[in-house]
């Protein structure tokens, strides 16, 4: 589902028009699978995990007969009802997917960051299924190969000052050209070479995307940018540390730590109370963060990016049966107590240059 409430959402002069239970989104199916192969990667009980095999078939399924709707070999969505969201992925408002003169994109439309996650997605359950013994996972990893060869064929732009992927590709299959974070969503996935991983990473660590409080969600160059547009300039924490995540997993600590310091600053701003967003105005000595005027504080989901934040600072890798650590030594000294890997729990120490200090205080062989 994308949204769940207690009445019908109308919004006046959209012809918009939500039921309680709302269910327009295209990436939700192929997160759901990230989500549960990385649990099972965190130690989650192997039945639990067994249990839930057959929805893992089905969410798998649905990504190539239903999410596919066109056959072209990419996830795209579409309106069909009249009254639903035009757009159906985490920017979902009806200005966030545009050209970069400012121009809407018509749709349906494939977001860039939603084949990652479909990417991710095939080769998690691949190895779920040969985890456990179950047929198939020969067919989605072959499928997620294709994907890869695809999205490289069909999603790059070309750029006198660095080519970069597309935010979407549109009805007619262009190549929507605004530079935006939902590249920054693609890092670590696997969807992309390390050439390209490259020119992701030096674009995410560019003025035009970081505001030195987070990344914007649009760039400074396009046409529609506003540091105060919903999705298209302002500030949002889970899809900054998204990003971050994504540069830690891809080797490029250096762009990670920046953003880093960018939300801490943000944060410390906000008296540790992080929003939905905030404005994408670029910090200076003297500024202070801009909040969006709507936005909840705290919030959800801005919330938890500390999680993902702290992970990248760890530089946290997880298999079923090991946790490994490489810090990437660039945001200060680190102490983490609580951090559980299936039933063992550890606690963490770095000192300021990333190094990982050893318990020998308690004598206890979960505590490294």
């Amino acid at each position: 589902m994308h949204e769940l409430r207690a009445g019908t959402l109308t919004i006046p002069g959209e012809g918009v028009s939500l039921p309680p239970l709302y269910y327009g989104t295209v990436d939700a199916t192929a997160l759901w699978i990230v989500l549960l192969h990385e649990a099972w990667q965190w130690g989650i009980p192997e039945d639990e995990v067994e249990a839930l095999l057959p929805n893992l078939e089905a969410a798998l399924a649905w990504m190539r007969d239903y999410g596919d709707a066109d056959g072209d070999g990419f996830l795209e969505y579409s309106d069909t009802s009249g009254h639903g969201l035009a757009n159906q992925g985490w920017k979902d408002s009806g200005d966030s997917i545009q050209w970069r003169d400012g121009q809407l994109a018509e749709g349906p439309i494939a977001l860039c960051e939603v084949q990652a996650y479909a990417y991710q997605a095939a080769i998690g359950g691949a190895e779920l299924l040969e985890h456990f013994g179950r047929p198939g996972s020969g067919e989605w990893r072959t499928w997620a190969a294709t994907l890869k060869d695809r999205f490289a064929a069909e999603f790059w732009v070309s750029s006198a000052d660095g080519d970069y992927p597309a935010v979407a590709l549109d009805v007619h299959k262009q190549r929507v050209d605004t530079v935006t974070s939902n590249i920054g969503h693609l890092l670590g996935t696997g969807l992309l070479t390390d050439d390209q991983s490259a020119l992701v990473a030096r674009r995410l660590a560019s003025p035009e995307l970081n505001s030195g409080y987070g990344l914007r969600t649009m760039s400074t160059e396009s046409a529609g940018y506003w540091p105060l547009s919903y999705h298209g300039g302002s500030v949002r924490a889970h899809d900054t540390a998204i990003a971050i995540q994504g540069l830690g997993r891809a080797g490029f600590p250096a762009e990670a730590a920046s953003l880093i310091d960018g939300l801490l600053a943000a944060a410390s701003g906000f008296d540790y109370r992080m929003p939905e967003l905030h404005a994408g105005y670029t910090a200076t000595s003297e500024s202070v963060p801009v909040p969006y005027p709507a936005a909840c504080r705290p919030q959800a989901w801005a919330a938890a990016a500390a999680v993902a934040v702290l992970g990248t600072t760890l530089g946290i890798r997880t298999r079923e049966d090991s946790l490994t650590l490489a810090p990437i030594g660039s945001v200060g000294a680190v102490s983490v107590d609580g951090i559980r890997h299936g039933s063992r729990r550890f606690t963490v120490t770095t000192d300021a240059g990333g190094r990982v200090i050893p318990d020998t205080q308690s004598g206890d062989p979960h505590r490294p």
